[in-house]
C-alpha cells in the first residue's frame, strides 16, 4: 500500500528523544522508524520533515548538529525537508511562588530575597481589560472572561522562542497530498491535537487510511478519535531505527550525541 509519512520534528524531539534515558537515540532514521510502525503491506512512498532551525543561544553547537542530522536525512530518497521559523518575543507575565523583599525562600540552605525595586501590581488587583467578540452564528456580542492578578504579584518580562509554521506546513501537504490522490495510506508522526481537524478530513471525506504514530507515552483522546489507527513508538522501535555512526565520509554522528 502506497503511503506517505508527516513527521512533526519538535513533536517527535520532545515527546520521544528528549528524556534522558532517550537521548542516544537522536541519530534517527525516520524511514526505518516508519516501517516498524506501520503494516508490512504499507510502502514508504514518501516522508515529510517538518521542523525548524534551532537558536544557538543556549547551546552554540545546537545549530551544527542539526545541520548534520539534517544531512543525514537527506541522504534517504523518500525524506523531503520542509521549514518553518522561530518567532522571538518578548512576554510579561505574573511570577509563581517569588516571595516579595525580605520573605524567606523556602531552598536548602534558605535564602531570603534582598529589597530592590521589585515591579508590583499595586494594592489592590488587577484586572485585565475585558475583551469582546462577535459571536458569528447568533451575532451577538460576548465578553471573555477577566484575568485577574492579584496585590503584590511580581511581574516579569522575558524573552521566549515560539516555533511557527510546522504543524500548518504539515496540515496543508497532509491535505494537498491527499486531495492529488498521491497516496493509499498516511501516517503522522505527532501528538499535536492541532492537527485533529485534518487528520479527520483525510479519513472521512477522502476516506484513507491514516494512522497516528504518537511519541508520547500516552496520546491524545481527540487524535485517536480523529485517526483510523494509533501506534505508540517504544524504545525498542528507536534503537533499531538508527542510521550507521558514519553514513558518508562527511556525515558521522555528533560526538555528544
Amino acid at each position: 500500500m502506497k503511503t506517505r509519512v508527516y513527521v512533526d520534528g519538535m513533536n517527535l524531539y520532545y515527546g520521544a528523544l528528549k528524556r534522558s534515558e532517550r537521548t542516544r537515540y537522536k541519530w534517527l532514521n525516520l524511514v526505518e522508524l516508519a516501517y516498524q510502525m506501520l503494516p508490512p503491506d504499507h510502502v514508504v512512498e514518501r516522508l515529510r520533515y517538518f521542523t525548524s532551525r534551532v537558536s544557538g543561544v543556549l547551546d552554540p553547537n545546537a545549530p551544527a548538529r542539526q545541520n548534520i542530522y539534517i544531512s543525514a536525512l537527506k541522504t534517504l530518497p523518500e525524506v523531503e525537508v520542509h521549514f518553518g521559523n522561530f518567532l522571538a518575543k518578548k512576554v510579561r507575565r505574573p511570577v509563581i511562588n517569588l516571595p516579595v523583599a525580605d520573605r524567606q525562600i523556602e531552598a536548602k540552605p534558605p535564602a531570603t530575597l534582598p529589597q530592590g525595586n521589585h515591579i508590583v501590581s499595586g494594592s489592590k488587583p488587577q484586572v485585565l481589560p475585558v475583551r469582546r467578540y462577535i459571536n458569528r452564528e447568533g451575532g451577538k456580542r460576548i465578553k471573555r472572561k477577566s484575568s485577574v492578578i492579584m496585590p503584590n504579584t511580581v511581574i516579569a518580562e522575558f524573552h521566549t522562542m515560539e516555533e511557527k509554521g510546522s504543524d500548518v506546513n504539515l496540515a496543508a501537504h497532509l491535505l494537498n497530498d491527499a486531495w492529488q490522490g498521491l497516496f493509499d495510506a498516511a501516517a503522522v508522526i505527532s501528538n499535536d491535537t492541532d492537527l485533529e481537524t485534518p487528520i479527520r478530513m483525510v479519513k472521512e471525506e477522502m476516506k484513507k487510511q491514516i494512522f497516528i504514530i504518537c511519541p508520547a507515552a500516552r496520546s491524545s483522546p481527540r487524535l485517536r478519535d480523529a485517526a483510523s489507527n494509533v501506534r505508540h513508538i517504544g524504545e525498542r522501535h528507536l534503537r533499531r531505527a538508527q542510521f550507521p555512526d558514519v553514513l558518508t565520509n562527511d556525515i558521522s554522528k555528533p560526538k555528544d550525541w
